[in-house]
């Protein structure tokens, strides 16, 4: 499947082949972005479309294989399909011809496993309309769903497809909540430090440097953007307290000389690690970096794909600050993107989770899932450098105790 490069809610179309998928993209997107053939097995490959579906917002559909596909090439493509589902808000299941079997069956148990919300959609109306008999089925196996009709050639179907997405896909997948506004009031100045480095992009800042300067303003706080050879002259020079230091996680040891004790620092990388991941498991995983024993396997999950520098953040400097930290001889493996893992989560000793800056929290928490379900302690590359640099306390300091009230960090 495509890697996930977007924060848009992700809509899964599945069923078996012929049975209307790309047609109800089609429909959905207000032209001809899929293929449609009355040969079934046109679609191969999950394939992701960003469009705007009207009345709704901005989306990512897939458009996947057929669940039925068969022969050595279908297995994989259903093996595609299925896994696709990890990386979904919401599914829509595609009848057709009245039929329910096992493939449906099967793909519901998916659905259910990852705690996917899905409409069920009969497509072809015109052809095969609904019988009483096949909605007495569905109910008798799914109360809760009725089966929505859509045809090609009936548009007023449209507008109750769309209601049915908007009120089955979960709000926390379009509605984006805030990295800082819980912990930020009105004219609060906020100090971001942003190293100008080989790895930052050329003439721009990072995605979670450019989000958390889009939330300090949306909170009607002051956002003071510098780099860390300037710390100490702000501070000095302007006499400014801030409420909130956010720095690049790997300059955490420097930042933490510059800034006084009083007050909270954090990381952009620890930012999205509330934002966005399984941030309770990354707390109870991320001390178990001092259990680690020699020929332990550990897994670094980069959620998008980039230019690996020579000092790259991920495959160079946490590894090697891990196993001083840890004076181990340890095995890394690192996995770009939404790939498959090469190996069984259980044999990995630690999972350390990139930001995800550029992928949903849907996709990161079925990312970590499997791992939280075997065992296997996970943390974020923020906390895992906060922790073996000796400044881990403080680092999450501004969110474990942040129910207590705005500003009580400490």
């Amino acid at each position: 499947m495509a890697k996930g490069k977007e924060s848009k809610p992700h809509i899964g179309i599945y069923g078996k082949r012929n049975n209307g998928k790309s047609s109800l993209i089609n429909m959905l997107a207000g032209q001809n972005v899929a293929i449609v053939s009355d040969f079934a097995g046109t679609t191969t490959d999950p394939v992701k479309k960003s469009f705007e579906i009207t009345g709704f917002g901005p989306v990512i559909l897939i458009d996947t294989a057929g669940i039925d596909d068969t022969g050595e090439l279908g297995t994989k493509r259903v093996e595609k399909t299925v896994e696709s589902i990890n990386h979904i808000d919401l599914a829509i299941l595609v009848l057709a011809n009245n039929s329910w079997g096992e493939h449906e069956d099967r793909l519901v148990e998916e659905f259910t496993k990852t705690d996917t919300p899905f409409i069920l959609v009969h497509g072809k109306s015109d052809i095969s309309p609904l019988t009483k008999e096949f909605k007495a089925l569905v109910k008798g196996k799914y109360s809760k769903h009725q089966v929505i009709e859509t045809s090609i050639t009936n548009p007023n179907c449209f507008e109750e497809l769309v209601s049915a997405i908007k009120n089955a896909i979960p709000e926390s997948s379009y509605k984006t909540p805030t990295l800082l506004g819980d912990l930020i009031s009105y004219g609060d100045i906020v100090l971001l430090i942003t190293p100008i480095d080989v790895e930052a992009p050329a003439g721009r800042l990072i995605l979670p440097q450019v989000q958390a300067i889009r939330d300090i303003l949306d909170n009607d706080a002051v956002a003071v953007v510098l780099k860390e050879r300037e710390v100490d002259a702000f501070l000095r020079k302007t006499n400014i307290k801030p409420v909130l230091v956010v720095t690049d996680s790997q300059i955490f040891v420097k930042a933490d000389a510059s800034i006084p004790k009083d007050i909270p620092l954090t990381s952009f990388s620890i930012l999205l690690a509330r934002f966005k991941g399984d941030f309770e498991s990354y707390i109870k995983g991320t001390p178990k970096i001092s259990d680690l024993k020699d020929g332990d396997r550990v897994l670094l999950l980069e959620s998008c794909t980039h230019h690996s520098s020579c000092d790259d953040i991920g495959r160079v400097k946490i590894p090697r600050w891990i196993s001083n930290f840890t004076g181990k001889k340890l095995e890394y493996e690192v996995v770009a993107g939404l790939d498959k893992l090469p190996r069984d989560i259980k044999e990995y000793a630690l999972v350390i989770q990139c930001g995800g800056c550029m992928i949903t929290r849907k996709q990161i928490f079925n990312r970590l899932r499997q791992a939280i379900e075997a065992g296997v302690p996970v943390t974020n590359y923020g906390m895992a450098i906060a922790y073996v640099q000796g400044i881990y306390q403080r680092a999450i300091a501004p969110f474990t105790s942040a129910e207590s009230g705005k500003h009580n960090y400490l």
